[in-house]
């Protein structure tokens, strides 16, 4: 990831490895078009919260996707 920065596809704003992971995991795996947190949070009808608990729960259980 170094060099080009990703961005959020709905608001514009640079996205995390995690948030990276988080919308490879729970939209698609082989996704090109990534989301913020707060975006994924809005899409799935949940808080940010929840999100990032459930990303410490799959880096717990060795998810490859959210490595690095």
């Amino acid at each position: 990831m170094e060099g080009k920065k990703e961005r959020c596809r709905r608001c514009g704003r640079e996205v995390t490895r995690d948030e990276i992971g988080a919308t490879k995991k729970l939209i698609n795996r082989g996704t090109t078009v990534y989301y913020c947190l707060d975006c994924l949070a809005e899409y799935f009808d949940v808080s940010r919260r929840d999100l990032e608990k459930k990303i410490q729960y799959f880096k717990e259980m060795g998810c490859t996707l959210f490595q690095g």
